[in-house]
């Protein structure tokens, strides 16, 4: 079963890929440094650090769905 405190919703907008907000700092509409065809290839196993611009946090994206983006580690608070 996948860790829902691991997810992370986005949204894509063409090819950009966009956070409603920071799980961090608060941010609303985060361009992330992230392509649409980045996420292709998060879906096939190839993890990749994502570096939120709005505050500097990190995250390894591990996989992804169409809603979703899976850290290696919780992102959420309960």
């Amino acid at each position: 079963m996948i860790p829902f405190e691991n997810t992370l919703p986005y949204e894509t907008i063409q090819q950009d890929v966009y956070l409603i907000e920071c799980p961090y700092c608060g941010e609303r509409n985060v361009l992330l440094p992230l392509k649409a065809e980045h996420l292709e290839t998060i879906r096939e196993g190839r993890k990749r650090l994502i570096v939120f611009p709005c505050c500097r946090e990190q995250i390894t994206a591990v996989n992804a769905d169409r809603d979703y983006l899976l850290a290696s580690r919780p992102i959420r608070r309960h």
